[in-house]
C-alpha cells in the first residue's frame, strides 16, 4: 500500500514537472504544485483517455506518465483560462 502511494507521488512529480516545462510555468510553481498537478493530471488524463475508449493509468510505465502529463497540461491550461 505504501509503495503504491510513493509510486503515485513519483509519477505525479515527473508528470507535473514535464507539464510545467511544456506550458512554461516551471519558474512560477514549486515541487509541491508539480506533484499535485501530476496526480490530479493522472486522474483527469485517465478520464480523457476513457472518453476516447483507451485505458487510463495502467501502472508505473511510460504510457501512464504520458496520460498523467496530458492531464496536467490540461489543468495548467484551465488554470490560465480561469486566472485571466
Amino acid at each position: 500500500m505504501i509503495i503504491n502511494i510513493v509510486l503515485w507521488v513519483i509519477l505525479g512529480l515527473i508528470a507535473g514537472w514535464i507539464a510545467s516545462v511544456i506550458m512554461g510555468t516551471r519558474r512560477q510553481q514549486g515541487t509541491g504544485t508539480d506533484i499535485v498537478l501530476g496526480i490530479l493530471g493522472a486522474v483527469l488524463g485517465g478520464l480523457i483517455m476513457s472518453l476516447f475508449g483507451s485505458p487510463g493509468i495502467t501502472g508505473f510505465n511510460v504510457y501512464s506518465l504520458l496520460v498523467a502529463t496530458l492531464g496536467a497540461v490540461v489543468l495548467i491550461y484551465l488554470r490560465r483560462l480561469l486566472s485571466t
